[in-house]
């Protein structure tokens, strides 16, 4: 029997780190290559926490072609996240090893839980919307149609600064 090719789908991984965040950010990104090959890595920001006091965050995007559906992408992203001594379920703004979001699925819109794409955090985080800028300028928002660039152009970036950091993964 011939295997038939699984389509796959382009996937957008948002991942932040403040714990160990140089160390943590390039064991997902060794591990997101050794599930799905090649993978498109945007530059490396770093950013104050939100909601709480703490070290700063290193934050990133990061592109997938997956052939995992998207419960299947949130339990291997759980179990990366886990691998670095992350406590999740805590609901709570605080450090985090390694903080691993699904962005996009494709073009597919699900607010329901246990998973929401897209993720209003693109829309509400300079964070998430610049570096998803920086690597698919052109793709379309499911929801609104804005391209990420031009959600990243109006976006307050003097309210929500932001600074590229000198670490690359």
């Amino acid at each position: 029997m011939v295997n038939q090719p699984t389509k796959k789908t382009e996937v957008f991984l948002s991942l932040g780190s403040n714990i160990d965040p140089e160390k943590n950010l390039k064991y997902a990104c060794r591990e997101l290559k050794k599930a799905f090959g090649n993978i498109q890595i945007s530059s490396v920001y770093r950013n104050k926490p939100i909601g709480f006091e703490g070290n700063d965050f290193l934050n990133m995007v990061v592109k997938v072609k997956s052939s995992f559906n998207p419960n299947e992408m949130l339990d291997f992203l759980g179990r990366l996240e886990s691998a670095t001594g992350r406590n999740i379920g805590t609901g709570a703004f605080d450090s985090r090893s390694l903080d691993i979001d699904m962005l996009l699925y494709g073009n597919l819109v699900h607010q329901e839980k246990p998973f929401q794409v897209p993720r209003i955090d693109i829309e509400l985080y300079s964070f998430v919307i610049c570096p998803l800028a920086e690597i698919e300028p052109d793709g379309i928002h499911p929801i609104s149609g804005k391209t990420f660039k031009d959600l990243w152009e109006s976006f307050d970036q003097e309210e929500h600064p932001l600074n590229k950091a000198s670490f690359e993964v």
